[in-house]
């Protein structure tokens, strides 16, 4: 696997897992079509979004490929993301060697939009876990969907995420976990899907349309950028260096989606308890959306009286994705300082920067965070798709692997340490003559501290509609 032989260093860590963190977009795109390029056996590939971009007809080619030579594939996508491509979807699952499953899928026969109103705590509550398993020997989780935006390839938006590449015991788990939700009832296999008199294609027109894109793209930007990456360098010289720990992966049970919100039995957060009781020192925290409530504010504040250390990192407004959520982030923050959590908030035009010192393409226009991922005193490491807000917690489902290993937890949290101030306004409160309490955002430009009086770069009209959305009952969907 990976073209490398662990078996030695797998002998000298029994019972233990290794790991690689992939905090290039490009790295995590390589790490990806290794293990679709040299898998044997078997593919499993779970995704919330899978879009049909570059990025996602690149990866497609690679699992062709692979069914091509014999492996079984089997992909398992949330409805989200393929609303009109159930034909092109149908054509890659009557490959004998490809199994395609969507998950809560939509009605065929009705406009989604609609559906969205109708079938309001149904088909709004959707598999946002995300996986590529190769031969039940090696495992990619974390925070990327498939799309041009996690990976750096997207000239407009530039996603800073992490995922972790494991091998060891911890891949039969989330192999496990893969399995619960393949053999779900809300999983139907396409061809099922499929209305009478639509489009048909062949898997000889897919695989000839995907063969000429691939040959049209092999000596572009992209797949150039790809061969040059970081991760690309060290596979030639047989140098990837893995981190050995214990480790396990934490997931929603799928049944999840069809229980109520408050009904915990079958959730990942329970199962992140002991490590957080297990906190002496810090707890960081990395979230694209946070929404903490009353009841997570009330915790943190718990554990900063404890001692621990508590920073977050999230959006700010100016680079999220989705302004609704800030909305319910934002009422929040007040709150959180007076608790004593350290805030910072990701500067749009620096962590663009920053992605692109990296090595991906330049010229993203905007620059967003979507990693998730908590470091346990530097000891302990959770990574993954679950973020921090109604959304992830109660509604949907997630995945990620919690492991303990000193070596990458310290690593990642001196990256952490060494960037912060970099791409990232400090959230501060102040007292105001009259004595109100208010918030400044202090930054970086050319080398000089900036302070900012309301949310950096976002015009009134945004801070006024995120506002008034701050308002609205509807917090346990964000």
């Amino acid at each position: 696997m990976l073209g490398l032989s662990l078996e030695g260093e797998k002998s000298a860590h029994p019972g233990k897992s290794g790991f690689v963190a992939l905090g290039s977009g490009l790295d995590a795109f390589v790490a990806r079509a290794l293990l679709a390029h040299t898998a044997e056996r078997s593919l499993d590939v779970q995704y919330y979004l899978y879009h049909s971009d570059l990025v996602g007809h690149l990866l497609t080619y690679k699992l062709l490929e692979a069914a091509d030579r014999g492996v079984r594939v089997r992909v398992l996508l949330d409805d989200m993301d393929m609303g009109g491509r159930d034909a092109t979807l149908a054509a890659l699952d009557s490959h004998s060697n490809i199994e395609i499953r969507l998950f809560n899928p939509f009605n065929r026969g009705a406009p989604r939009g609609q559906q969205l109103l109708t079938r309001f705590g149904d088909v709004t509550r959707r598999m946002h876990n995300k996986s590529f398993t190769a031969d039940n020997q090696a495992t990619i989780v974390g925070g990327r969907n498939i799309g041009n935006e996690y990976f750096e390839a997207d000239p407009d938006l530039a996603f800073g995420d992490l995922d972790v590449l494991a091998v060891g015991p911890v891949v039969s788990e989330v192999s496990g976990a893969f399995d619960k939700y393949w053999n779900n009832e809300l999983a139907y296999p396409v061809s099922s899907l499929v209305e009478k008199g639509a489009p048909i294609i062949t898997i000889d027109e897919a695989r000839g349309y995907l063969g000429a894109y691939f040959e049209d793209q092999k000596d572009g930007d992209y797949l150039t950028a790809l061969r040059d990456s970081d991760l690309s360098a060290r596979l030639r010289a047989d140098d990837i260096q893995y981190s050995w720990g214990e480790a396990e992966a934490l997931y929603d049970e799928p049944e999840k989606i069809t229980q109520p919100p408050g009904s915990r039995e079958t959730h990942l957060t329970p199962k992140l308890a002991p490590y957080i009781e297990r906190l002496t020192d810090e707890f960081i925290i990395l979230s694209a959306y946070f929404v903490p409530g009353k009841e997570g504010v009330e915790f943190l504040r718990q554990l900063a009286e404890r001692g621990v250390r508590v920073r977050l990192l999230t959006n700010s407004l100016a680079s999220t994705d989705v302004a609704i959520v800030h909305a319910g982030y934002g009422k929040y923050r007040l709150d959180l300082l007076r608790a004593g959590v350290e805030l910072y908030e990701v500067d749009k035009r620096v962590l663009k920067d920053q992605t692109r010192k990296g090595g991906g393409l330049t010229g993203s226009s905007r620059a967003s965070l979507h990693a998730k991922a908590f470091i346990f005193d530097r000891e302990e490491l959770f990574i993954g798709s679950l973020n921090l807000d109604p959304r992830s917690t109660d509604q949907n489902t997630e995945i990620g692997i919690a492991f303990h290993s000193p070596e990458m937890a310290r690593k990642l949290a001196r990256g952490f340490d060494e960037n912060l101030a970099d791409v990232a306004f400090r959230l501060e409160l102040r007292t105001l003559n009259d004595g109100r309490e208010t918030i400044r955002w202090i930054g970086t430009s050319q080398g000089e501290e900036v302070v900012f009086k309301t949310d950096p770069y976002t015009s009134f009209w945004k801070r006024f509609w995120v506002g008034l959305a701050g308002v609205l009952p509807i917090e346990s969907q964000l």
